[in-house]
């Protein structure tokens, strides 16, 4: 069994780590995509949204209903993926750590 001392450098360790890997993230480009590729989100993986592109095809004022839903499905989709790199990285960082099973961070 580890002593407080060990058990307290761990943790200042893996607060140093979740720290970097938190900054990492916002470093961390995925694309969102709907509508077959009408409609592009670019987000970090943090969840920031750096840009939209839409298709000058559905620049239409009929479309405006379509052109809304295929936004709002392009950042869920560009969510998903942020939240999949950010799991991942995470994954990589505790992947050496002795935490018990099911154990998540951050905390």
């Amino acid at each position: 069994m580890k002593s407080l001392d060990d058990i307290i450098k761990m943790a200042q360790n893996v607060q140093e780590q979740m720290g970097q890997a938190q900054a990492n993230l916002d470093t961390i480009e995925v694309e969102g995509v709907a509508g077959g590729g009408l409609v592009k989100i670019r987000a970090t993986a943090k969840g920031r949204i750096l840009g939209v592109t839409i298709d000058e095809s559905l620049l239409n004022p009929s479309e405006k209903q379509i052109v809304e839903d295929l936004i709002a499905a392009a950042i869920n989709d560009a969510r998903a993926r942020a939240d999949a790199v950010s799991n991942e990285e995470m994954s990589k960082m505790t992947s050496g750590l002795p935490l018990p099973p099911g154990f998540k961070l951050p905390f």
